[in-house]
């Protein structure tokens, strides 16, 4: 799967970096290792059985087949990659997890038919593979540890190949559909909205299949409890790529002239208590603490949370500079910026709050706590924000 995000990016991301691949950052999952793990004792324990072979030497066979699987996953997600960097979207990297992997992107393709393309090229590579790996298995002796792998390197990456293509988000053809309802609707979000529906639709034909053909013993437990786990991600795949279109059909609400804060500017020194005492008798809405050096210039901004930490007796004999931060460590917005663009930007360089000016003037700050109100209004926030 491809995936690009609009929403403000995490500072972090839930995998470790193992190398890079043609220049491309490649990360693994956890849980990755986890059915790295499975895979090697199950598959070691059925060539034991059908190969009668030792126990050490089995699992070893597991293992190799768990790294040819793992490459199989990367070639496919690098499908994805160089075709998106064939037309001109950066890669920020290929992240490996339990039920296969992604592709992050820093920008959604510019034309239905680029989405098409990009997306189906990983379905592509997985196709290719499972072919040689067919024509391997025919190739060589029947019941051999070469022959068992490039067997089940052939039914696996075929299978991948073949529910990749599945019409449904957040499957690769589920983008594909979205591409085509994109060229038809001229609306990419209303697009994504329906592929995502029938990716959820997608989820519970799946889910109630492998529940009758359980009842029907054609599907043992472990193999329900699987398929389940892959509906559940469907699932959630798909929810997420609903939520997405609704948060980018608002981007042209964000507007910075409205969301820019006004800021109340403080000399370094001064108690904390005072600072917010000011800040209170302030008639302006949603006034953010600055402190200013001797000469009146701005050097940093108060962070509302560590102020909030500091306890109420304490404050008039803290230094508002103690729990401020630096201008030069806070991002800057210009003004000018489109509503996308803010968005973007916010994407490339998180953080709590942003410098907003106008030229050589600071006219402000941004606050992304409330960017995030206005692409999700209806999204419960469980703290309130201070002032």
């Amino acid at each position: 799967m491809e995936q690009s995000t609009p929403q403000p990016r995490r500072a972090g991301r839930p995998g470790r970096p193992v190398g890079r691949v043609l220049g491309i950052p490649i990360f693994v999952n956890a849980s990755m290792l986890l059915l790295a793990l499975l895979v090697t004792v199950v598959y070691g324990n059925y060539v034991r059985t059908e190969l009668t072979l030792p126990e050490p030497v089995a699992y070893l066979v597991g293992l190799g087949f768990v790294v040819c699987l793992l490459g199989s996953v990367l070639l496919h997600e690098l499908g994805h990659a160089l075709t998106a960097r064939r037309f001109g979207i950066g890669v920020r990297g290929i992240t490996l997890e339990l039920l296969g992997g992604w592709t992050e992107m820093d920008r959604d393709a510019p034309t239905p038919r680029v989405d098409a393309l990009v997306s189906l090229a990983g379905p592509a590579v997985s196709l290719v593979l499972g072919g040689l790996s067919t024509a391997a298995y025919l190739a060589l002796p029947d019941r051999t540890m070469a022959g068992q792998i490039a067997f089940q390197l052939a039914a696996s990456n075929i299978l991948v190949a073949l529910f990749n293509v599945l019409p449904g988000l957040p499957l690769d053809g589920g983008r594909a559909l979205r591409a085509g309802l994109w060229a038809l609707l001229r609306d990419r979000n209303a697009a994504t909205e329906v592929a995502a529906w029938a990716g959820r639709v997608l989820a519970f034909v799946t889910a109630m299949v492998a529940l009758w053909l359980y009842r029907l013993e054609h599907l043992t437990l472990f193999g329900l409890l699987f398929v389940l786990l892959v509906v559940f991600t469907l699932w959630q795949g798909a929810g997420q790529s609903i939520r997405l279109a609704r948060m980018t059909r608002r981007f042209p609400l964000v507007d910075l002239r409205r969301l820019t804060r006004p800021m109340l500017t403080v000399p370094a020194g001064t108690p904390l208590g005072e600072a917010q005492r000011r800040r209170a008798e302030d008639p302006r809405p949603n006034v953010v603490l600055a402190v200013s050096d001797s000469a009146g210039n701005l050097t940093a901004l108060v962070d509302p949370v560590a102020a909030e930490r500091v306890p109420v007796d304490r404050r008039p004999w803290v230094a508002v500079d103690t729990v401020a931060r630096s201008r030069d460590a806070v991002p800057v917005l210009s003004l000018g910026l489109t509503g996308e663009q803010v968005v973007r930007a916010l994407q490339a360089h998180p953080a709590g709050q942003y410098v907003v000016t106008s030229g050589e003037d600071v006219v402000g700050v941004l606050r992304v706590g409330d960017v995030a109100e206005v692409l999700e209004p209806r999204r419960q926030r469980p703290v309130q924000r201070p002032r």
